[in-house]
């Protein structure tokens, strides 16, 4: 699916036309879920546009691919957090939250390799114990990182 780009900093546009077809523009090929899946997995930047009126349908196409994914037993969200994620959309600090969860996605992927090692065979330590270290640790940044955005003056005491 991958093919050189003519402008590799532009991500690929994906035309949804009426009959919920997916068009590649750079490929001029119709394209399924599963293609742009694909896309995201090998990092690839797409955009999806309703081919009539041009609305960002981004979104909500990479929704319907996490559904899909879910549906085909890939179960990596559990019930709690979906349900806790749903009572955010009322909550007081729901524009907080893509926030949140955006760091928290990026620090674990910056850890993502540390975690396979570490859930490797050959490791000599405990897996678990690892794995809570490198969430504790991540914890703590993220806890920095808040306390710096809630209060940036910080606490008026001098260190």
């Amino acid at each position: 699916m991958a093919r050189e780009r003519k402008h590799p900093d532009e991500p690929v546009m994906i035309k949804k036309y009426a009959n919920r077809r997916l068009y590649n523009t750079q490929t001029s090929t119709y394209v399924t879920l599963d293609d742009l899946c694909d896309l995201v997995k090998e990092g690839s930047e797409f955009v999806v546009v309703d081919a009539k009126s041009g609305e960002d349908l981004t979104k909500s196409v990479l929704t319907q691919i996490i559904f899909e994914q879910e549906a085909r037993g890939a179960n990596m969200l559990p019930i709690s957090f979906l349900r806790s994620l749903i009572g955010f959309y009322d909550d007081g600090i729901k524009d907080f939250v893509p926030h949140y969860l955006e760091s928290s996605m990026q620090a674990f992927m910056k850890n993502q390799e540390q975690m396979r090692e570490m859930m490797g065979m050959g490791s000599k330590t405990n897996p678990m114990k690892a794995f809570e270290d490198l969430t504790q640790q991540n914890l703590d940044i993220f806890s920095k990182t808040m306390e710096a955005m809630f209060n940036p003056f910080g606490d008026g005491k001098k260190k």
